[in-house]
Order: C-alpha cells, then sequence, then structure tokens
C-alpha cells in the first residue's frame, strides 16, 4: 500500500472511483460531488491551489482512493476535507484513517479549522469523521457547493 500525491495520470480512475460510490449510494444527483466540475482534472485543480492537495493511494499498483484538502475561507483559515473515497476492494483495512492521518496533519499546518460534508446516511464516513475529533453541525458553513449534503462537520486543528 503506497499513499502519494495525484499525478495527472490518475484523474481518470479517481473520477471513476468518486461516481461510482455515489451512484452506488444513489447519490448520483446535483448538489454532490458527482457533478463537480474539478473531476475531470483534479490534478490540475489542487495543484493550482494555495495550501491544497490530494493524495491517492494504491494497492498492489492501482488506485483505489483517495482524499483532498483545499481551502474553503482562508480569510477565517478554514479548509475542507474533500473527496474522502474508496473503492469497494479496499474498504476494511484502515486506509480510511490513514488518509485522513496524512490529510488532517498537512491541513495543520496551514489551516486552523477543518470543514467538510457528508450524509448522516453514510453512517460508518460520520463515525470516522467524528473519532477524529469533527463536530456535527446545525447548518452548512456559508458558501457551501454541496446543496444535496445533510450533515456537516467542523474540526479545530489546534
Amino acid at each position: 500500500m503506497i499513499i502519494r500525491e495525484i499525478k495527472k495520470e490518475d484523474n481518470a480512475k479517481v473520477k471513476e472511483i468518486i461516481q461510482d460510490s455515489l451512484k452506488s449510494l444513489g447519490l448520483a444527483i446535483p448538489g454532490t460531488a458527482y457533478f463537480d466540475p474539478q473531476l475531470n482534472d483534479l490534478h490540475h485543480y489542487y495543484n493550482n491551489l494555495k495550501h491544497a492537495n490530494y493524495w491517492v493511494v494504491e494497492m498492489e499498483g492501482e488506485v483505489v482512493g483517495g482524499i483532498g484538502i483545499a481551502p474553503f475561507n482562508e480569510h477565517e483559515k478554514v479548509c475542507e476535507l474533500q473527496k474522502l473515497y474508496l473503492s469497494p476492494k479496499a474498504q476494511g483495512f484502515g486506509l480510511a484513517r490513514k488518509l485522513m492521518e496524512i490529510a488532517l496533519s498537512f491541513a495543520s499546518k496551514h489551516y486552523t479549522k477543518c470543514y467538510l460534508e457528508t450524509q448522516h446516511e453514510l453512517k460508518a464516513a460520520c463515525k470516522l469523521y467524528e473519532k477524529f475529533g469533527f463536530t456535527l453541525l446545525h447548518e452548512p458553513l456559508s458558501g457551501s457547493d454541496h446543496s444535496a449534503m445533510n450533515a456537516w462537520y467542523l474540526k479545530d486543528l489546534n
């Protein structure tokens, strides 16, 4: 297992993992990451933002998932944890925890808080976020793009 920064040649595979995952959950709908315009070139998107990154995880030479950190509200030093997805064959090995550790370590060097959006129905994901110290909010932070999400979390990084 290798965790590394995304390369241009990973774009199609990461997009496939994200869209297949959302489709399997009935979330291939507007207001989710399924229709994010940057999905076609995540490498370019994250590499052209200040204090942002996307990491992929490989198993046996194949990209099987990833996670991103991007600015959300730079004035208030808030980032967003984005696009944490694993293909079904990569689930159950603790890879989401490893990805979270890397992303949050990076985030803590540049931001004071980390925000994320998800769905209450994604119980395993919500449980993971809570284990990492994220607190459930009553409403999204202003500036949110994903209107179909119904669970919003915030974590103090310092």
